[in-house]
């Protein structure tokens, strides 16, 4: 059976390389175009791609998925499966050429949390459990036939990245899971459960990533965690970014507004929030490196 597999970045090398390992036929690779990254703007290749190009998969990076000549060179390989992980939003013309049609690893337990970030918002809302899930690519997003899943515990200092990762091992056995399913055709796909109350998932922009210190503590230690290590809370500190990565909670009383902050200058900074405090442990000021908040106080007077 033929693969041709999509996505872009680590999360998706996982899928990729089980595949690979399992004997599966990845013939190409669909990834994401080269970006300028870093200071000197220098062409940065998308994890996947610098995967294939180690195992001599051959590499389609088109910017437009319904240009002609992209469409063309994806029909040549014959693929009677596509399998994506992490990519983009497909178009018909693309996810319903090959004959087995085109399956989907999405990282929440469907139908909840469709979208482009499920696991920050599942860490953010303080979910217990996440999982991963198969599922055939339709035309409304997220939303087709259900192949299998797999369930993940959250553990409550879990943070986002620390569920990405335990996601992307569960998910990359599962596939290779539901490939073989599939390519012995011994799976039945199953529609999605209904459920009167829909939690979505939908892509974080940095204006989102403001902490609201007028929330309660656990609210505002769950978004903190969600967001952490990417695309990151922020607060504002003498007028300049403070990126918070790592917090605890301290459950008393706030003698100050919410937002307002107590030190000591070498040991400890917390935020009052609507009904305790916010104890910092790893931040990044804006224009320094990302530290322990005893480094950043020992540098920083407030």
């Amino acid at each position: 059976m033929k693969i041709v597999f999509m996505g872009t970045p680590d999360f998706a090398v996982a899928s990729l390389d089980a595949l690979v390992r399992a004997n599966f036929d990845v013939v190409a690779v669909v990834t994401a175009a080269d970006k300028p990254a870093g200071r000197g703007q220098k062409l940065s290749e998308s994890a996947v791609k610098k995967y294939a190009v180690e195992k001599n998969i051959p590499v389609l990076q088109p910017e437009k998925l319904k240009n002609p000549e992209f469409l063309a060179q994806l029909k040549s390989f014959n693929a009677d499966l596509q399998v994506v992980v992490a990519f983009r939003m497909l178009p018909e013309v693309v996810w319903a050429m090959p004959p087995k049609g085109t399956i989907n690893l999405h990282g929440s337990l469907l139908p909840q949390y469709r979208g482009a970030a499920p696991i920050n918002h599942a860490i953010i809302n303080g979910e217990k459990e996440s999982g991963v899930t198969t599922f055939f690519l339709t035309h409304e997003i997220d939303t087709g036939d259900i192949i299998q899943s797999a369930n993940v515990a959250i553990e409550s200092t879990d943070t986002a990245g620390d569920l990405h990762d335990k996601l992307m091992n569960v998910g990359a056995s599962l596939l290779v899971k539901t490939v073989t399913a599939i390519a012995e055709g011994n799976y039945q796909e199953q529609p999605q459960p209904q459920s009167d109350v829909l939690k979505h998932a939908p892509k974080i922009f940095k204006e989102d990533c403001k902490v609201d210190w007028n929330k309660p503590s656990l609210e505002v230690f769950n978004f903190i965690r969600g967001l952490s290590p990417y695309p990151t809370a922020f607060t504002l500190l003498n007028d300049k970014t403070l990126k918070i990565f790592k917090v605890d909670i301290e459950e008393k009383e706030p003698a100050i507004a919410a937002g307002g902050f107590l030190t000591d200058g070498k040991t400890f900074l917390k935020f009052a929030t609507k009904d305790g405090f916010i104890k910092l442990q790893d931040i990044q000021y804006e224009g320094k490196k990302r530290m322990p908040i005893e480094d950043f106080l020992r540098g920083m007077r407030l």
